[in-house]
């Protein structure tokens, strides 16, 4: 039998100073079977971080052909493509290629060391990738934010994340490992 995917309630409110975006989001999360309650509250931050109306959780680990969030405007065009972990050199070629913007959220901590001394080199040639690394401490800061049923509040000012949930809060300084050629 199966292991089934198992439902979070999150009810987000985004004030991103930096972009000027202030929404709230009533998002419907299923963590996979296999997934951690640490990769599923990146993406939930991923979601945060690049919040906008089209938006949205792509099938995730369940398809190798979508990734964990993808925003397709309203003529079908892949305007962004996101991704958490570390993705393999062909995922991240795939989502080059199609999306407008494509932007990786790595997080694992020294392994993320390991696997961008490997992408480095491969990625570099994207010129609308943005790679940002989350810190050991504060992905499992994050995981120990998850429950069923969550308010979460982010605020983004000057490139700090604040995630509060209730009285518990975590303070998120991402790392830039590539961005955009300018």
């Amino acid at each position: 039998m199966a292991l089934k995917a198992t439902i979070f309630k999150i009810n987000l409110t985004v004030s991103d100073l930096d972009r000027g975006h202030f929404a709230d989001y009533a998002l419907t999360v299923a963590r996979h079977p296999s997934e951690n309650d640490q990769r599923m509250m990146v993406r939930i931050l991923a979601f945060a971080l690049f919040a906008g109306p089209d938006l949205a959780f792509g099938k995730g680990l369940s398809s190798d052909d979508e990734c964990a969030l993808q925003a397709i405007d309203a003529g079908g065009v892949l305007r962004q493509w996101v991704e958490v972990g570390q993705p393999d050199l062909t995922r991240i070629r795939k989502g080059a290629q199609r999306a407008d913007a494509a932007i990786v959220l790595a997080y694992g901590g020294r392994a993320v060391d390991v696997w961008w001394e490997q992408m480095a080199p491969e990625v570099a040639r994207f010129d609308n990738l943005t790679v940002l690394r989350l810190g050991a401490a504060e992905g499992e800061a994050l995981a120990a934010l998850a429950a069923r049923n969550m308010q979460l509040n982010c605020t983004i000012q000057e490139g700090t994340v604040w995630l509060a949930c209730g009285e518990n809060s975590v303070e998120i300084t991402l790392e830039t490992l590539l961005s955009p050629a300018e």
